[in-house]
């Protein structure tokens, strides 16, 4: 059996044996993994072309896409985790891989909501190049035309799948995968369920199972390449003179000889010192080592050393070793034998100058497992006396369950032993003491990618040493590779293009599709809080009437708000101010604008949604008179939550302008919009007996197994619980799940298709109450009347609904409309 690849929108296996994959708990060489046969060219081609979907797709499309992957995936992890055993993880190990790599997707997904509502981004704030204000620039980030080539290590088969994916599907940019042949199986496992699920569009991810030497040398300028593994392999890999010819981004994450430290103030017996020796630990034995984020080295007071050597050996005492199906393993295997004797290999160049004071290379029982046979190591513990005259635990990792401790004596020494690794990836400071923490902190930056202070406060709450976060970047300077992955925002941007844009505010605010100051307005036609959110563009813009502002406006206001400050209500206090008479309120001027732009009536506009930028230019003072442009900034959509419609927030420009045409303030409101009902066609009397007319007995259904008078009894059943004539039933949702489902009544979603009414027989027709379809057609009618009616006298009303619970009379509108429009649908009436 081999591992498979997916690659040009199929499954295939690679020519030849292969190289034979052990499993890693038994030695049974179970799957093969091999790269020949395979058109390297073609295959990054293909993903260019294909990857034209993906580009155009917007940020908000592309982040549903992630987060309805990331849900798919969620339902399918437990076959995943029993693949993962065969890498030689426990439970534990496999959640941070697994799952981990899951909750990566959802929180990338998350960041669309930092993101315009188009396919590319506009950075940063606009640049006047003119005094004028007639020419300006700004810079767009757009997708790149190429393939990322992710190229991954062994020890994370998953995560470091879907924590580059992620990324790069969010900026619109197609992925090749390659992981490591030790465990491309378990990737395999995940990408033939993302395939499955049909999810992305064809062409966004391929994956060739295993190592592929001769892929870069087709890469080209618009693709990226990043690397994940030793630090030799990817200093040779970064020199490849393709990368240099085609100038490809190139991002690199190498095994780091990470440091943790124990500060002075947390001696033995504090809360600090002891999780600091659970940590050290766990960094040792998680993942049996193997995780590029492990600590490496031990730094501690030199009075504390015996004290943490005693501590950590009894830590280490209770971890087992063995089988990590088995419940009271803590500990599993290296991935293969071959990885058991390069650790092996890389503590005897340690201990050279070191020495093993816990655990040893000798024979040992396995829990459950034969110890020879699979790739067991138990953990072992150095200690270098030296570390500022022996370099070795400096820079040599052994990429097991292998850690080495080593003395310091004031924090700058701490610092500096930090820095003797050339480069980390991360590193981590127990201390109580803030001031510690901060010259920890600020003295060992240059040479780390991330710093995580631990103390009594923060350690119920931490994510630990080893866990690099999705919003956060991982890489690190030096030997860690000097690249970034993840990182939010910033991880996204390594796979688009910054471009300066150069042009008038008008033509940018075209292409940017964001207002841009001096710009041209374009004049509603109607007041732009009457139109719902798809129809409002940049740039849309209103000129109110005037307001003169009265010294009684101001007094009232600082009056109603209790602000009383000088300027406003004590005239006597002016000299040596910048106010020459009493001035108003820089609050009021806002709410002014806002009594001069807001349209009164319901509509669209749902709510006020926030305040972003404000500014006033000089001070207005009583008898001033303003007037206010009104211009939609951008638009940025929004996922619905709770009960409420679909939604997107409009940024609106603010302009307040005296009668000299002289901006004296501005600011960007926002407004949550609601979006057009399009799904489903309005439900009155007139269009209820209209579509009643087309149905005859002789129409059959789209789907399920109600004939015509079945359906019609149907809706009338309904109508009279919710007037309230039938409520002898109880609500069979589960109370906890009750809000979400009556939340589901606000989208503008149909009901699905083949859902089962609770009171309703399953698998059989309900017998009919009526002689003909005729007949049964007037009693739902007659049964909608007397529902309208019933909370016409009774609007506070309160109904029960088998499935939705306690329904008020809108809610009921709103199960109405779904529910007529489903079943008229499924008789094909609309």
């Amino acid at each position: 059996m081999k591992t498979q690849h997916y690659i040009l929108g199929n499954w295939t296996d690679g020519n030849g044996e292969g190289t034979p994959v052990q499993d890693s708990i038994t030695g049974e060489v179970f799957t093969s993994v091999t790269t020949e046969g395979l058109d390297f060219p073609s295959i990054l081609q293909y993903g260019r072309e294909k990857g034209e979907t993906l580009r155009k797709m917007t940020f908000q499309e592309r982040g549903n896409m992630i987060k309805k992957l990331a849900m798919y995936l969620n339902k399918k992890k437990a076959q995943f985790y029993e693949i993962s055993y065969r890498t030689g993880a426990t439970k534990i190990d496999s959640w941070i891989d697994i799952e981990g790599g899951f909750g990566n997707l959802f929180a990338n997904a998350s960041l669309r909501k930092l993101f315009p509502n188009q396919s590319y981004h506009v950075e940063g704030e606009p640049i006047d190049l003119s005094r004028g204000g007639r020419f300006m620039a700004h810079h767009i980030m757009v997708p790149k035309e190429g393939v990322a080539v992710h190229i991954n290590a062994f020890n994370f088969p998953v995560w470091g799948m879907l924590e580059k994916c992620a990324v790069n599907w969010m900026a619109g940019m197609p992925a090749v995968v390659l992981p490591a042949p030790q465990t491309a199986y378990l990737t395999e496992a995940v990408v033939k369920e993302i395939i499955a699920s049909g999810i992305l569009p064809e062409g966004s991810l391929q994956l060739i199972s295993g190592t592929a030497k001769n892929i870069i040398d087709t890469v080209q300028s618009q693709d990226v390449v990043t690397f994940t593994g030793s630090a030799k392999i990817g200093r040779m890999l970064k020199a490849h003179p393709q990368l240099i010819e085609e100038s490809v981004p190139f991002t690199m994450e190498a095994d780091s000889l990470n440091a943790s430290v124990l500060a002075e103030d947390a001696a033995p017996g504090s809360p600090e010192f002891d999780l600091f020796i659970k940590e050290v630990r766990n960094e040792m034995t998680v993942k049996c080592g193997q995780k590029c984020t492990a600590i490496r080295r031990i730094l501690v007071p030199e009075k504390y050393m015996e004290d943490v050597q005693i501590a950590l050996g009894k830590a280490l005492d209770k971890v087992t070793v063995g089988d990590p199906r088995l419940k009271e393993v803590r500990m599993g295997a290296l991935v293969n034998h071959a990885q058991r004797e390069s650790v092996k290999s890389q503590v005897q160049k340690i201990a050279k100058t070191a020495q093993i004071v816990y655990g040893s290379f000798d024979s040992f029982e396995a829990v459950g497992a034969d110890a020879e046979k699979g790739s067991f190591l138990r953990p072992i513990l150095l200690r270098e006396d030296h570390p500022l005259k022996n370099e070795a635990a400096h820079i040599t990792e052994a990429f097991g369950p292998v850690s080495t401790l080593m003395p310091y004596n004031s924090i700058e020494e701490a610092i500096k032993i930090s820095k003797l690794g050339k480069g980390s990836l991360v590193s981590s400071i127990f201390t109580n003491d803030d001031s510690i923490a901060k010259e920890f902190t600020i003295g060992a930056a240059s040479h780390h990618g991330r710093i995580l202070t631990i103390n009594r406060e923060s350690a119920k709450q931490s994510t630990g040493h080893g866990s690099p976060l999705p919003l956060l970047v991982h890489g690190g300077p030096g030997r860690a590779g000097g690249g970034e992955e993840m990182g939010g925002m910033r991880g996204v941007k390594h796979y688009m293009q910054r471009t300066a844009i150069q042009g008038s505010p008008t033509t940018l605010t075209e292409i940017t599709g964001i207002y841009q100051p001096n710009s041209d307005y374009k004049e509603a036609e109607k007041h732009p809080f009457t139109y719902h959110w798809e129809d409002i563009q940049p740039g849309m813009s209103l000129k109110t009437h005037k307001r003169t502002l009265t010294d009684g406006d101001i007094v009232n206001f600082a009056n109603l708000t209790w602000d009383h400050f000088y300027a406003h209500t004590d005239i006597t206090s002016l000299d040596g101010s910048i106010f020459e008479q009493r001035t108003a309120h820089g609050y009021f001027i806002i709410s002014a604008a806002a009594g001069l732009f807001v349209y009164p009536n319901k509509g669209p506009v749902a709510a006020n949604y926030g305040l972003e930028d404000i500014r006033f230019l000089r001070p207005l003072y009583h008898n001033d008179t303003i007037y206010v442009r009104l211009t939609c900034k951008q638009k940025v959509d929004r996922d619905s939550k709770g009960k409420e419609h679909p939604s997107g927030i409009v940024k609106w420009y603010v302009e307040v302008f005296d009668t000299e045409d002289e901006m004296v303030a501005f600011a960007t409101i926002l407004t949550m919009v609601q979006k057009k009902q399009t799904t489903f066609v309005e439900m009155t009397s007139e269009s209820i007996s209209f579509y009643l007319s087309k149905l005859s007995e002789s129409v059959t259904p789209k789907w399920g197994t109600m004939t015509p008078q079945h359906m019609v009894e149907h809706l009338e059943f309904s109508y009279r619980i919710a007037s309230g004539e039938m409520q002898n039933f109880d609500i069979a949702t589960p109370e906890e799940y009750l809000e979400k489902t009556q939340e589901t009544l606000w989208n503008y979603k149909p009901m699905p298709r083949e859902f089962h009414m609770p009171l309703m027989h399953k698998g059989k027709l309900e017998p009919l109450q009526h002689p003909d379809l005729e007949t049964a057609k007037q009693k739902m009618l007659e049964a909608r009347e007397e529902y309208l009616l019933y909370y016409k006298e009774n609007p506070d009303a309160l109904t029960k609904n088998a499935v939705f619970g306690f329904l008020n009379k809108y809610e009921w509108y709103l199960l109405e409309r779904k529910h007529l429009n489903h079943h008229f649908n499924q008789f094909g009436l609309l």
